[in-house]
């Protein structure tokens, strides 16, 4: 008997891509083979900050998902402009908005004819974030089965005009938290026909070893960790800035490591140790070896690696303008929030006090809260109410 086919959209796709809601959509793609036949159909883009063609197009297998990349056909330069939280749905007519969403990408044409030419092979289209143009066109191209994922948060972005369309087209959208829906919800005034929070679990690897890591990289101090993008939009700015300013008063052997790369680079300091992207061993076996992890963003619309931490027992220091970190402390009374640097050193001497309680409330919170199996039946529910549909 056939399996169900289902395939999720997504901008960027690989066993290299570290970006957030790159590698959730890879771990519910490798979760729901056990269900499903699963594709992905993605670009050939790595640098989601050019959409250069770096992985051959064509189909390949990974890890029993099937990978179909499409060639995107021009790059860009960063972010399109202008980027203006100011009354942006006022202030920009659609052909604005149609510009900017050519500008923002990925132009993968060959990829939104695919989902045209083939919808009928396919039961669901799952569509990974909101923000890009893959899923603005194709969730135009397969409205009635789609599902959206859209990983949304208070940005300046999402108050386009433009992006009305993208929440009140798919059947189903599958939240990441509770506030995600609500903030969705009272922007756009819609519900859409089946709508559930999912999230997702963790998962580490057997192996954990915080020793290994500090003497791999041969790090003996306590030390602060950042994982992910270095960008001003990811906070980093704030990070560095705030922790050069503690070290003048306190703390004179804490160490500032950062996993990941991006545009903004750290100041050149010996007491702040760049790794640029790592393996997941490494970077599992780093949360575990840290004392402190740091989340600086403004815009997380769950945060994966804030759940890694805490699964570990590592407590966390987060920006309080964020309110998903925020609500992720208060639920979890797993770490602290900071709203300016004050807060932020006295986040930081009271994570060193208390972190171990902390630590194992974080790890609580997550067992109890973040399970992949509640996750995955809330999800395939979704699925097939959205096949069911398309079946009457």
């Amino acid at each position: 008997m056939n399996r169900p086919k289902i395939a999720f959209v997504v901008q960027r796709y690989g066993l290299e891509i570290n970006g957030g809601a790159e590698l959730h959509c890879r771990q519910l793609a490798e979760l729901l083979t056990e269900y499903y036949d699963v594709t992905v159909l993605t670009t050939c883009a790595k640098n989601y900050n050019t959409w250069e063609n770096e992985y051959p197009s064509g189909m390949e297998e990974l890890n029993g998902v099937i990978v179909h990349r499409f060639p995107c056909i021009c790059t860009r330069d960063g972010f399109p402009y202008p980027w203006d939280p100011n009354g942006m749905q006022s202030a920009y007519g659609y052909a604005n908005d149609i510009n900017w969403m050519m500008q923002q990408g990925p132009l993968s044409f060959e990829l939104i004819h695919f989902l045209e030419y083939h919808r009928e092979e396919y039961d669901v289209f799952l569509f990974f974030t909101y923000l890009y143009f893959t899923t603005y066109a194709g969730l135009q191209t397969v409205p009635e089965k789609s599902i959206l994922i859209p990983t949304a948060h208070d940005e300046p972005a999402i108050y386009r005009n433009i992006f009305r369309s993208v929440f009140h087209l798919p059947k189903g959208i599958f939240y990441n938290t509770n506030e995600e829906r609500r903030f969705v919800t009272e922007l756009f005034h819609h519900s859409p026909l089946f709508e559930d929070i999912g999230g997702v679990g963790v998962r580490l690897p057997d192996d954990v070893s915080a020793n290994r890591f500090r003497e791999k990289y041969h790090i003996s101090d306590p030390f602060l960790l950042y994982v992910g993008r270095m960008t001003e939009k990811k906070g980093c700015h704030i990070l560095f800035d705030y922790f050069v300013k503690m070290k003048e008063r306190v703390h004179p052997d804490l160490k500032l490591v950062l996993m990941g790369t991006g545009e903004l680079l750290p100041p050149k300091r010996d007491d702040i140790i760049s790794l640029g992207f790592v393996s997941d061993q490494d970077k599992f076996d780093g949360i575990a070896a840290s004392n402190i992890m740091v989340i600086p963003s403004l815009y997380e619309s769950l945060s994966m690696v804030l759940l890694e931490a805490m699964s570990l027992e590592v407590p966390v220091l987060v920006n309080g303008d964020c309110l998903v970190l925020k609500e992720h402390c208060r639920k979890s009374n797993g770490g602290v929030y900071f709203h300016s640097f004050e807060e932020f050193v006295q986040g930081t001497n009271y994570l060193f006090q208390h972190g171990k309680q902390l630590g194992e409330n974080g790890k609580r919170y997550v067992n109890e809260q973040y399970c992949w199996n509640v996750i995955l039946e809330k999800l395939c529910h979704m699925i097939e109410q959205v096949r069911e549909l398309n079946h009457e």
